[in-house]
């Protein structure tokens, strides 16, 4: 089983946790994180672009000149796709872009980023993470005690809105909880900060 070194909110070394093999030392699979990834990215896409075709465009209604002896090429109407203002031809309509993945896809893919993060010592464990007020400058002390830069994610065992405010204001710092954490944020951060409870939590839910 791997061990990490458990610290507090000090950035002080408190001892080391054993996490389990299964979720945190596993080999990454990487077709898996692709498929994850690309889902969750798809999932973000709103989907509600929309143009107008011939039939959807205002006016167009008569036929601009006959048919034969004019000169000019023949129209039916001047909402053609060749006019200006004219309809848009196969253009986009609405759609839902999201992917299914089974469940077990996403829980490999987890436990897969989780496992990179303790292969590239981008996972650091506190024994709790508490402050007395939404403050901003109390996460930024924390981070600072523990020497972590760039983009971070917290990751908590339950919602905490004192933490989730004072960290909001800071570049780069998410606060999730272990059921809003995603692949896709993961792979995308630094670090990954979890507390003690979120990685027993993660080893339930997971293991």
């Amino acid at each position: 089983m791997p061990k990490i070194t458990l610290h507090n909110q000090a950035g002080e070394n408190v001892g080391n946790i054993e996490l389990n093999d299964a979720v945190f030392g596993i080999e990454p699979n990487q077709q898996v994180l692709y498929e994850v990834v690309k889902a969750q990215r798809a999932a973000m896409r709103q989907g509600t672009h929309k143009t107008k075709g011939r039939s959807e465009v205002r006016g167009g209604g008569r036929k601009p000149w006959r048919q034969k002896g004019t000169g000019r090429a023949r129209h039916g109407s001047i909402r053609s796709p060749l006019w200006t203002g004219g309809g848009v031809t196969f253009g986009p309509t609405p759609r839902d872009y999201s992917l299914k993945v089974n469940k077990k896809v996403r829980k490999l893919a987890l436990r897969s980023v989780l496992s990179s993060k303790v292969a590239d010592k981008q996972l650091f464990v506190l024994d709790a993470f508490a402050i007395d007020a939404p403050k901003t400058k109390e996460v930024v002390q924390v981070l600072n005690n523990l020497s972590l830069s760039g983009k971070v994610m917290i990751v908590l065992d339950a919602a905490n809105d004192t933490v989730g405010l004072a960290a909001r204001n800071i570049p780069g710092v998410v606060v999730r909880t272990v059921d809003q954490a995603s692949v896709y944020e993961m792979l995308n951060v630094t670090t990954v900060l979890a507390t003690q409870d979120a990685v027993k939590k993660f080893e339930e839910v997971l293991g």
